[in-house]
């Protein structure tokens, strides 16, 4: 019978075992998704910071170029000196005006880089004139004197109005200024402003013969930015 041998100290004398395998992980791999979201993420960050940006510089171009005191327009005469309606319909009329532009600021001018004036009669538009370019310093007054003439067909509500009118001898007339402004402080200007001057006015006929001879009274201009 074989003799057993005690365990040497309890130590293995066998073949060798093999170490664990290790798993490494290769960077780059099933992470496409996460650096496209990432990317996509970055661009919405960098657009939405773009966007408020520019909205604060505005905001603050705006704050620092509005006028503290608006300009004013007012039609302080208007000469009508003909408004006649011949039998076919047709309106003859002549009308002068002067018009006075007020900038009160100390610190900010205009430049008027575009003024067209129009004239209406029972909301239809006879003519209109340009006018030419100009700017306007501080604390200035400023003067317009456009003059429409010719002749418009009047057709319907337009021509009961006319009669009416003609019998008190006073007419409905309103007149716009279509503008491109841009207001300057110092060497700064701002980009173009397209305001609409709109004057509602009440003009007495001055015909030859002085039959309808009234005067007129200044009027104020609503200003549209």
């Amino acid at each position: 019978m074989a003799e057993q041998q005690a365990p040497l100290n309890g130590a293995y004398y066998g073949p060798a075992v093999p170490p664990p395998t290790k798993h490494y992980h290769r960077p780059g791999r099933g992470g496409g998704c996460g650096c496209c979201c990432c990317l996509f993420t970055l661009l919405i960050k960098i657009i939405v910071s773009v966007v408020l940006i520019l909205g604060l510089a505005a905001l603050i171009v705006w704050l620092i170029f509005r006028p503290i005191n608006k300009v004013k327009f007012h039609v302080t005469d208007a000469s009508l000196t003909e408004f006649n309606l011949t039998s076919n319909n047709n309106l003859n009329y002549k009308l002068a005006l002067n018009i006075t532009i007020r900038n009160p600021n100390k610190k900010i001018g205009v430049h008027y880089d575009r003024i067209e004036a129009r004239v209406y009669y029972d909301d239809k538009r006879l003519t209109s004139v340009p006018l030419t370019p100009f700017y306007q310093g501080h604390k200035n007054t400023s003067y317009l004197n456009p003059v429409f003439e010719g002749q418009q067909i009047l057709l319907g509500g337009a021509f009961r109005d006319y009669n009416k009118e003609k019998n008190a001898g006073v007419f409905s007339i309103d007149v716009k200024l279509k503008l491109k402004v841009r207001f300057k402080l110092g060497k700064i200007k701002t980009p173009k402003f397209k305001p609409t001057i709109e004057c509602d006015l009440k003009v007495p006929l001055n015909s030859s013969n002085g039959r309808f001879a009234g005067r007129f009274e200044t009027t104020k201009c609503d200003v549209d930015f």
